[in-house]
């Protein structure tokens, strides 16, 4: 099964990095083939794989559409297993298997999905304190993490250009290449084509920036 949100994310992901780095055309129907697969988790993780090994230009965005795949697994497929399975050993199994897989981009994700759920608007702040707990002190690796989000949340009054500036600035750490795109998405949240045109001109890698900028936008 897919999860309509997912399969629309994944068009707007490949049509925005296609607009600046080329495309296979048969690459949006199958993966939509792999993530409506009727089979295990691990599985379709493989044939995803499979899909991106044969496609090494889009090779920067493997670990973003593992996070699309992980998100489609909790909202369709798991609908068809046990209610308990994400408490089973097998899942647990699942998650050691895939625990250096995916990125950060999950948890916005996650949070954009709370913030339709219960009818609020996403904002970075609500975003880092309420979702990510990074003010309690049981939560200090998210604290770790996000540490270059956090002491820069003066760029969401920012032009994206200082943003640019401030992530092509970055060292190197779990956030740096989603830095651009998640500060602009939380800057404007329903950006317009004019807003857009100004973020890809901005962009630090516009084809990986502007394909995680539509699923940020998608999922809104």
């Amino acid at each position: 099964m897919i999860n309509p949100k997912i399969e629309a994310a994944i068009k707007a992901a490949l049509h925005a990095f296609a607009e600046y780095s080329p495309v296979d055309a048969q690459l949006f129907p199958r993966l939509i083939h792999v993530f409506s697969l009727d089979e295990d988790y691990l599985t379709k993780v493989d044939q995803m794989d499979g899909v991106f090994n044969d496609n090494p230009d889009l090779e920067e965005l493997r670990e973003v559409f593992f996070d699309l795949l992980l998100v489609n697994f909790f909202s369709a497929d798991v609908n068809r297993l046990e209610e308990d399975y994400l408490e089973s050993a097998e899942w647990e199994g699942i998650e050691e298997d895939t625990l250096d897989r995916g990125t950060e981009l999950l948890n916005v994700l996650l949070y954009l999905n709370e913030c339709r759920d219960e009818d609020i608007e996403p904002e970075l702040e609500d975003y880092l304190k309420e979702f990510l707990l990074v003010d309690e002190d049981e939560f200090q690796d998210e604290y770790r993490i996000y540490e270059p989000i956090i002491a820069n949340q003066i760029l969401i009054e920012s032009p994206v250009s200082e943003i640019n500036r401030v992530a092509s600035e970055l060292p190197d750490s779990e956030i740096k290449e989603l830095f651009y795109p998640v500060m602009c998405f939380f800057q404007n949240p329903v950006a317009d084509d004019v807003d857009r045109k100004e973020i890809a001109e901005n962009a630090v890698n516009k084809p990986f920036d502007m394909a995680v900028f539509s699923i940020l936008e998608t999922f809104k």
